[in-house]
């Protein structure tokens, strides 16, 4: 199966009750198995105009790189593709930011938090700075697979401050990495396996801040069949709960086996593509 027939995906975004313009962005590629969510920050437009140029640079950077590689899930030094496609492009997006900040006033000091997903051979790698979010479905179990780059999730690391007591916290937005703020970033990469039945969320902060885990888990649950009834819920959701923020959701079902083709078949279908 392809992937554009194995994933199933949707995206929401809304302004929230309090915003009057929204500084999220989202992007999304089912034939190329990417998804992108990006949580801007700074004055004026700065924000969206960081948020956008994050999206637009990785979906095109990655998309042109994926049309010359190979898809067997390594490249000729065996490092994991996804990671290193990630890596290399968060860096690209990171430098386009900067630079724009750097050369316009008007958008000095902005930058975004970012989440990124790329599905391949039964696998994603997921990419994130700051404290935009992936979760995953699996069964029964819902749990979040990123680490907020925070100045709250490092006092819950270093046993500041409980987790119960972190949901009343006023630091919560304190972010302590985002990208376009220094020249160069440092973004977290994992690869995680996939398999069939599995929901991906991506959400920016303003559903989390609004909407606790538990709810949001048990939303998915219950949605679990109709994807774009799930992400207008959790919108709602939120917005319901006071809405302080802008609110933005991705979310990728996998429906079916994605693996590359091997031996072969692999070579046959190069050898087509070329």
């Amino acid at each position: 199966m392809n992937i554009q027939e194995a994933l199933e995906i949707v995206s929401q975004t809304n302004s929230g009750m309090v915003r009057s313009h929204n500084e999220d962005s989202v992007i999304y590629d089912a034939s190329r198995g990417l998804v992108v969510l990006a949580d801007g920050m700074g004055g004026y437009n700065a924000g969206e105009v960081a948020s956008g140029i994050a999206v637009s640079v990785l979906s095109t950077e990655i998309k042109h790189s994926l049309e010359s590689m190979r898809r067997d899930g390594k490249n000729d030094s065996g490092v994991e593709i996804g990671v290193e496609l990630l890596r290399e492009n968060v860096q690209k997006a990171n430098a386009s930011i900067y630079n724009a900040a750097q050369s316009q006033p008007q958008y000095a000091g902005m930058g975004t938090t970012i989440v990124v997903g790329l599905f391949y051979d039964n696998r994603v790698a997921v990419a994130h700075v700051g404290d935009s979010r992936m979760y995953r479905l699996r069964g029964a179990s819902f749990e979040t697979i990123t680490r907020d780059h925070s100045l709250l999730q490092e006092q819950i690391d270093g046993g500041m401050i409980s987790k119960e007591d972190a949901r009343l916290s006023k630091n919560k937005n304190l972010v302590t990495r985002a990208v376009g703020i220094d020249a160069e970033v440092a973004a977290e990469v994992n690869v995680y396996e996939v398999q069939i039945g599995d929901i991906y969320l991506l959400c920016s902060d303003g559903l989390n801040d609004m909407v606790e885990d538990e709810d949001i888990g048990s939303t998915l649950q219950m949605l679990q069949a109709n994807l774009p009834l799930a992400a207008n819920q959790l919108i709602e959701m939120a917005n319901d709960n006071g809405g302080r923020d802008n609110v933005s959701v991705i979310l990728v079902k996998v429906n079916g086996d994605f693996a590359a083709p091997r031996g072969w078949l692999a070579e046959l279908l190069s050898w087509f593509r070329n």
